[in-house]
């Protein structure tokens, strides 16, 4: 049936009480990082990793976010975010609500999760605390796999400051000299060594009834180059030694339309990195202001983006510790699993043709999106394989058997996405292997990134030409479905082909396309779309009732999709929206969004998968693929939704996976009006953990 879009009312509530700030939302995310590694009730080392991976969210935060803003303050940009602060006063506000987790995260490490190591066998000591065996192996290991390595780079009136890269750890280091006075020289942490430098086993004294095979003893890096400066500065009287540790804009922008050769362009950004303007400053808090007023000074910095730091800096170089062969610490390990219907054995493209194939990664394996690549590289029907490529990672199995399909004859194109943040390097690398190997790459549009994930087999068979395609909501990585949760679908259905081909087209060549037969595909309809199914939601609950709208994504952030939501709310349609990471919408508010309900799920796992489900008059629509519903997702990338219409496929996302969702009460958090995320709890009632495998895939 055919629905009427309601019009979506006018309401205007003052700004203020209307959205929630990004930044300070994305800040409320990573907090939840922390707390999971707060929680007792995970592993220890899984806890270690959480405060690992909120150390490196923070990394990203600043060298992208907080950058961005000081980048429109420097530019005298006065416009007001979507809540109605400026640039400075959104500065001031993430300054303002990061102290104090800092706080925790320092009180965490320190008073919690360093003594819980140590009672386990695992020490990370600090220097003077040395016995003098252990002092003697680190001294030689000094002489001889550090000094080698050091390079002192002094600073005095005829030496320029020297240059300090993004995210180095540096130490800081007065030297006074008889005839010059006080000196200042900076000292590079090698980043080719480990942080933390392991202790052979018999250095290590055994813990209680820890076997002694299990004990493990580190030093910090820099502590054992600080106690050793001697050697560097021979002659001179070393006084004091500082860590700090700077955080640059990564930001690059890329002006593709005056770029020649994209590649090339690439390249030159990711040196432009290194370079960028300093917008975090963190040092040692014993640092004295003077030392710290120079670094200022030369790093042109202002106290605003100065942060004074209880213990070791650079807390993403713990992730170093998960390694370690203790699995009595960790979560136990799962083996993902493949779906009933591919364990036969039989021809991949005759399972498929039978029924559509939903994976849900990493509880599936993401073995059969390799073996669909493989089996269509070495079947002598398949003519074509088109493929979209974001993150891909090392040793790439998808780029290995992409390859082997040129050469066996086969034509294979691939769009690479080369602006993939943080993944270009490794995205330039395989882009260029594959050139070489005969594959036509093809480097995405300009002014667009590509996102949506999307793989097309063609091939021939006795009734003609067939297409197979693969969609998924996450990227074309071996490594990172095994922690991502994300669906993906195998397909052969001709309506769902037919705009895949199209989009390839649209990708590769000239296309003026409008619409699409099934998918919703941003910037051409994708907005649109979702604005229409919840107008006929609003529409089809006015006639009938029972209006609802599930929506699952990793950042809801687009002030036009959250009005319509918000439209939804007052026309009586009850939402229930599983968010991640960053979310605007403020729930919850009498008169604007009493019918919504927001919830986040931070555990093992990193939820990325986003599912978009429509009660529509009880004949469901649900769309699951890459796009978020931020503003970069719907108008300035190439991203894509595709409908589930096997009734198997919608019975599990429905009744498995989203009914699972809302009611976790192990891991979910519940966004409050006021901003605050609320954990949820079992209350005595049964413990129901959505990402527990036995629980989403039956029969585990």
């Amino acid at each position: 049936m055919t629905v009427q879009s309601a019009p979506l009312p006018d309401v205007q509530p003052v700004i203020e009480s209307r959205y929630f700030n990004r930044e300070l939302s994305l800040i409320e995310f990573n907090r939840r990082v922390l707390e999971e590694a707060m929680d007792p009730r995970n592993p220890l080392l899984e806890r270690v990793k959480f405060l690992a991976i909120f150390a490196s969210n923070l990394d990203e935060f600043f060298m992208i976010r907080v950058s961005g803003i000081k980048q429109q303050i420097r530019a005298g940009v006065q416009k007001r975010s979507p809540d109605g602060q400026t640039p400075s006063e959104q500065l001031s506000a993430i300054r303002r609500a990061l102290l104090p987790i800092l706080e925790q995260e320092r009180d965490l490490l320190l008073n919690d999760l360093l003594p819980a190591l140590h009672e386990q066998g695992i020490s990370i000591l600090n220097t003077v605390t040395l016995n003098e065996a252990q002092r003697a192996w680190v001294a030689d290991y000094f002489r001889r796999q550090i000094f080698p390595v050091l390079t002192p780079l002094a600073f005095d009136s005829s030496r320029p400051f020297p240059f300090i890269s993004n995210l180095s750890l540096n130490l800081a280091v007065v030297i006074r000299d008889q005839a010059k006075g006080e000196l200042f020289a900076r000292i590079k942490v090698p980043e080719v060594l480990p942080r933390l430098i392991p202790l052979p086993a018999e250095l290590c004294p055994p813990k209680g009834e820890i076997p002694p095979g299990r004990c493990h003893c580190f030093v910090w890096l820099e502590q054992v180059i600080a106690d050793h400066l001697e050697q560097l500065f021979p002659g001179m009287n070393v006084v004091e030694v500082y860590p700090f540790r700077v955080t640059r804009n990564a930001d690059v922008e890329i002006e593709e339309d005056e770029a020649d050769d994209l590649l090339a362009t690439i390249e030159q950004g990711l040196r432009q990195r290194r370079f960028g303007e300093v917008v975090r400053l963190a040092v040692d808090d014993g640092m004295p202001e003077r030392i710290c007023q120079l670094l200022a000074a030369n790093l042109k910095v202002g106290p605003e983006d100065i942060y004074s730091v209880r213990g070791p800096l650079g807390l993403s170089d713990l992730m170093q510790l998960t390694r370690l062969d203790r699995p009595d610490l960790k979560d136990p390990p799962y083996m993902p699993r493949l779906p009933a219907v591919l364990k036969n054995g039989n021809n991949i493209f005759d399972t498929i043709r039978q029924n559509d194939i939903l994976l849900h990664h990493p509880y599936h394996s993401f073995t059969p999106i390799i073996d669909f690549i493989q089996a269509a590289a070495e079947d002598p029907n398949v003519l074509a394989i088109k493929q979209t490529l974001y993150r891909v990672g090392r040793n790439s199995p998808i780029v290995q058997a992409l390859m082997h399909a040129r050469e066996q004859g086969k034509q294979v194109t691939v769009v690479v996405e080369l602006k993939a943040r943080f993944d270009e390097e490794n995205n330039i690398t395989w882009a260029r292997a594959m050139e070489r190997a005969g594959v036509h790459v093809v480097y995405g549009l300009v002014g667009l990134k590509v996102h949506a994930k999307l793989a097309m087999v063609v091939r021939q068979e006795s009734d003609g030409i067939r297409c197979y395609v693969h969609l998924g909501t996450g990227n074309y990585n071996a490594v990172t479905a095994r922690v991502y949760t994300d669906l993906g679908l195998l397909t052969c259905r001709p309506e769902i082909a037919a705009d895949v081909v199209d989009l390839f087209n649209y990708l590769t060549a000239y296309s003026r396309q409008k619409e699409y037969r099934t998918l919703l595909v941003a910037p051409v309809n994708l907005r649109r779309r979702i604005t229409e199914l919840i107008e006929e939601e609003i529409a089809l609950h006015r006639l009938h009732g029972n209006g609802r709208i599930i929506f699952k994504m990793n950042a809801l952030v687009d002030r036009k999709i959250i009005d319509a939501l918000y439209a939804a709310s007052q026309a009586g349609v009850q939402i229930d929206l599983i968010v991640r990471g960053m979310c605007s919408l403020r729930p919850q508010v009498s008169g604007l969004s009493d019918n919504i309900r927001v919830r986040s799920i931070v555990g093992p796992y990193l939820e990325h998968s986003r599912i978009y489900y429509f009660y529509h008059g009880g004949k469901p629509k649900i769309y699951i693929g890459s796009a978020d519903m931020m503003e970069r997702n719907l108008d300035r990338r190439v991203e894509e939704l595709f409908p589930l219409t096997d009734p198997a496929a919608m019975h599990y996302v429905t009744e498995t996976l989203l009914t699972t969702y809302l009611a976790d009460n192990l891991r979910a958090r519940e966004l409050q009006p006021d901003g605050r995320y609320v954990r949820v709890t079992p209350n005595g009632h049964e413990v129901i953990d959505s990402q527990d495998p036995a629980r989403i895939i039956p029969g585990c």
